[in-house]
């Protein structure tokens, strides 16, 4: 039984995978710095038990993080409370997918664990599109090679950053609104924010579509995928656990002599 957890500026998530590669269990927190060992213990021991598993039966850990001030207790809660060290995950040290960025170490690994994860699912070219903290478009060229990223606010900072910075603008629900001319302050927010992040998609994949050549499938993951997915027909496909899909994959092929390349047993598998 395998844990993944990928921990994000925002949210930690927490992914729990059979021997067959089935997800038996997600789970989500708030990443905090100052949270303790003792308390992502609890946590753990909470999470498990009200899915009805048991946390005797975690048998590898793989952790993905981009918040480096939380790395210490989680890693001594993993030891702690389910006797394993966990397996760290960079961009850098995986062997599944071909960087050809000018600085692959800079890569965040949540961006390198979906990609291994998109590509294993849809193969290649291939753009995937996170919603998260930030909105990350990760391009896939023909030969299954990363080539690059855009970087993005994320649309709750876009939504966060109006409701900080003006006096009468609310907090509001993302949703589409009837519209896209806004007959109230809600509705007129919603469209900005939601039809704003709509094209925004549209024109980012657009450009990186004409560069990566060929016909790229496009691929959403992260919390506000399904929400913006159903608003464009650009988006193939919503995949809300490809993170932690591409952290099992890699801990796979650590087990593997020698490793093998996903790309090519996906794109094997799509043109079949």
């Amino acid at each position: 039984m395998l844990l993944t957890i990928d921990v994000g500026n925002t949210d930690t998530k927490l992914g729990y995978f059979d021997a067959s590669g089935r997800l038996l269990g997600h789970w989500r927190l708030t990443t905090a710095q100052r949270r303790t060992s003792d308390e992502y213990g609890v946590l753990f021991q909470a999470f498990f038990a009200s899915a009805r598993l048991d946390l005797a039966d975690v048998e590898a850990i793989v952790v993905a993080s981009v918040v480096p001030q939380v790395d210490w207790a989680l890693y001594e809660a993993c030891r702690s409370y389910l006797g394993r060290e966990p397996l760290p995950f960079t961009a850098a040290g995986q062997t599944l997918l071909t960087l050809r960025t000018d600085r692959p170490r800079e890569l965040g690994a949540d961006l390198a664990a979906g990609a291994i994860g998109g590509v294993a699912t849809a193969g290649y070219p291939l753009v995937v599109v996170n919603f998260g903290t930030a909105t990350t478009y990760t391009a896939i060229g023909v030969d299954g090679a990363l080539l690059g990223v855009a970087i993005a606010p994320g649309i709750q900072i876009s939504i966060d950053a109006l409701a900080t910075r003006t006096a009468k603008l609310p907090q509001i629900a993302l949703a589409a609104p009837p519209s896209a001319i806004g007959r109230d302050t809600v509705t007129a927010l919603q469209s900005g924010i939601m039809y704003g992040a709509v094209a925004q998609t549209e024109g980012i994949v657009a450009r990186l579509r004409a560069e990566i050549g060929g016909k790229p499938r496009v691929i959403a993951t992260g919390g506000l995928a399904e929400v913006v997915a159903r608003e464009t027909r650009t988006i193939d496909r919503v995949e809300p656990y490809l993170v932690h899909e591409g952290l099992r994959l890699h801990f796979e092929s650590t087990l593997a002599a020698p490793p093998a390349h996903i790309g090519s047993a996906a794109a094997s598998s799509r043109s079949a």
